[in-house]
């Protein structure tokens, strides 16, 4: 069973970067597509970005387009979400899962306890 833990966030204000991280334990992620979601208070989770096992496609929500860039390494069992240019409207707490159909989170181990991201204005 994959266990993830999501790790990198924290307060920054609008314009600035951040770089988030997902480590894996109990399985390889190396097999699977990847993905970021993200849950803002009061709000359903969202799809942000996904990656399939070889880094060769890359999907991205439309909010986070040309801002955020998803990405991994194998060999460290570990998947990567670099933020630039935050907003405000990012604040929320981000998560990775394994996806299925590129935007779905699959039915996969469970949930980790995400990494809260708070951007100021």
């Amino acid at each position: 069973q994959v266990q993830l833990g999501e790790s990198g966030g924290g307060l920054v204000q609008a314009g600035g970067s951040l770089r988030l991280s997902c480590a894996a334990s109990g399985r390889t992620l190396s097999s699977y597509v990847m993905g970021w979601f993200r849950q803002a208070p009061g709000k359903e989770r969202e799809f942000v970005a996904s990656i399939t096992w070889n880094g060769g496609n890359t999907l991205y929500a439309d909010s986070v387009k040309g801002r955020f860039t998803i990405s991994r390494d194998n060999a460290k069992n570990t998947v990567y979400l670099q933020m630039n240019s935050l907003k405000p409207e990012d604040t929320a707490v981000y998560y990775c899962k394994p996806v299925v159909r590129g935007t779905v989170p699959a039915d996969v181990g469970s949930w980790g306890q995400g990494t809260q991201v708070t951007v100021s204005s």
